[in-house]
């Protein structure tokens, strides 16, 4: 009996799906079959410990309404957006249209638009919304896809990347499907003592408008504190010259607008990303429920679709509280990037530094900084975030002494984006080349490129879906800063899929539900008598996923945990 079976729905769009197992060769072993029913296929064959279908995100959410949960899958599209890139072909389309297009040499159609986010409704994710392909087209660019893994620099670890991707894909239905347990009286509650009365017709609230008056009184004159140039104006009236109204800035500034203004930008954000509009649009029966998208960045680093899931103030995590009886076990990994160098660079010292579960930090400033965790703090993320300037140049050069291999692979890596070369992370994500603007689409806080940053006042920069355009093609320092610190995170996002699949299939054998994920921080809402298993069981999905993505090394990669009922107690 074959353990990986394939599978497509009708080409009519009906209800029918062919299926079919497959063999090593990733061709048919067996008759194509026409069965009526998704679902119904899916749950007839629970021996199956791999479906190979075009897109998880489109079949999954299906079957988990119908109450079907799988081990594994493979999501084509997902692979080949991968191997796409790893080709140094990123940007081109995804689709499976377009790669049987490829594959045959016909003309290439282009992917179908996004779909907007929809608050408060999960329905559009069952919804097509790609080209469907019978079943004998799709296994053709499926088995094309397993030659291209083949001829990859590093196969194995190719594969397990693609692997780790389409687990990834499939915490993610399940993520949007479960939600995340949030009581809205508490946060109208959290809203009212921020922000005072509503007032009719959608208006600024009490508190908002209070601290507005205090702005205009300070400059003497009508202000709108949430337009930037109108602030940026009074303070030129008043003889004082601002470039932006990011808090950084105006903090600096003596006069007496800046304190009410602080204070009003901070609450404005809470009132329009996170204020009454958002939970009526995006919290029902009891959950918040975002939509998570795997990969949804070019490091590999997850985004969601609209709600702001990704910038939950923590003053608005006071709402985030479990079910009674159950508790949230929260997780973050402890300095993870600077452990991930560890591991990708081979530095010996580095490595046995980070083999360790005590503060990272403070081992490095005993070697290298005479004790000065903040001055090793700031090499270390210096190092990987591009800050060779000033006393990062310092910094580098003391770290550099102790750790050259370490720093020596960054540097390799700053100088390949700087060249428009290829730079990949340990399990093949690629960083797209510089060639035309758009090959290098990213987010402002991953290229480390400063002044991005929204200012509208929302807060919410899409869930960090701010795309920068081109800047892969802009300047060789911006390509550069970003190949630096690509290596890193895209590597610690590679490790956090893998941690994330083991921790899933913990916890089928359990009540508890995996209900949040960032990139270094999981949440996991069990019953208050599975939380020390729950504790346990992230901390062993983080060592089998420091062995499986980078093998046998000292580096370990510990989590801080807090078992609590209110997200907001955690930290």
């Amino acid at each position: 009996m074959a353990d990986r079976w394939a599978l497509a729905e009708a080409e009519d769009g009906g209800v029918e799906v062919e299926v079919a197992p497959l063999g090593p060769d990733g061709l048919p072993a067996g008759p194509v079959r026409r069965e009526a029913g998704l679902a119904e296929a899916v749950r007839s064959r629970p021996e199956v410990a791999r479906w190979v279908w075009r897109s998880t995100a489109e079949v999954y959410p299906r079957l988990l309404a119908a109450g079907v949960r799988v081990e594994r899958c493979y999501d084509i599209e997902d692979a080949e957006i991968l191997l796409l890139g790893h080709e140094g072909r990123y940007g081109e389309p995804r689709s499976a249209a377009a790669a049987l297009a490829r594959l045959r040499g016909g003309p290439v159609p282009p992917d179908p638009p996004q779909r907007p986010a929809e608050p408060g409704a999960q329905s559009p994710l069952f919804e097509p919304q790609g080209v469907h392909l019978p079943l004998t087209d799709l296994l053709a660019v499926y088995a094309e896809q397993q030659r291209r893994h083949e001829r990859a620099a590093h196969p194995d670890r190719m594969r397990l990347l693609t692997a780790a991707e389409s687990a990834g894909m499939l915490v993610a239905a399940e993520l949007n499907r479960a939600g995340l347990p949030w009581r809205a009286d508490v946060h109208r509650g959290v809203l009212h003592d921020l922000l005072g009365e509503r007032y009719a017709g959608g208006g600024e609230p009490r508190r908002l408008a209070e601290l507005a008056e205090e702005v205009s009184a300070a400059f003497g004159r009508r202000v709108r504190p949430d337009l930037p140039a109108d602030v940026i104006r009074a303070f030129a009236q008043a003889g004082i010259r601002v470039r932006s109204t990011r808090r950084w800035e105006i903090e600096s500034v003596d006069h007496p607008a800046v304190k009410p203004l602080v204070e009003y930008k901070k609450l404005y954000r809470i009132w329009v990303a996170h204020g009454w509009s958002w939970l009526q649009d995006w919290v029902r029966d009891g959950r918040f429920r975002p939509e998570f998208l795997a990969g949804g960045t070019v490091t590999g680093r997850w985004v969601t679709n609209g709600g702001g899931g990704l910038q939950i103030p923590k003053v608005i995590r006071r709402a985030v509280v479990a079910d009674p009886g159950w508790r949230l076990v929260v997780a973050d990994a402890d300095q993870m990037e600077p452990r991930v160098l560890a591991a990708i660079s081979r530095d010996p010292g580095l490595m046995e530094v980070a083999g360790r579960e005590t503060d990272l930090y403070q081992s490095v400033s005993d070697r290298a900084f005479s004790g000065d965790r903040d001055q090793a703090k700031l090499a270390v993320l210096g190092a990987v975030y591009g800050q060779t300037s000033g006393d990062g140049l310092r910094n580098l050069a003391l770290l550099r002494r102790r750790f050259p291999r370490a720093v020596g692979y960054v540097d390799e890596a700053a100088r390949a984006g700087e060249e428009g070369r290829l730079v990949r992370t340990w399990l093949g994500r690629t960083c797209p080349p510089a060639v035309g603007a758009g090959v290098g689409e990213g987010t402002a806080e991953e290229a480390g490129i400063p002044g991005l940053e929204d200012d509208s006042g929302s807060g919410d920069r899409q869930d960090e879906r701010q795309w920068v355009p081109g800047y892969a093609s802009t300047d060789a320092r911006a390509r550069g800063r970003f190949a630096r610190n690509f290596v890193v995170q895209g590597s610690a996002a590679d490790w956090a899929l893998l941690l994330l699949a083991a921790l899933r299939r913990t916890c089928a054998d359990m009540a508890a539900e995996l209900v949040f994920f960032q990139h270094d921080e999981v949440i996991v809402h069990c019953p208050a008598e599975e939380a020390d298993a729950v504790v346990a069981a992230i901390r062993e999905a983080a060592d089998l996923a420091g062995r499986l993505t980078f093998g046998e090394t000292p580096v370990r990669f510990p989590f801080t945990t807090a078992v609590v009922e209110c997200y907001a107690d955690a930290k």
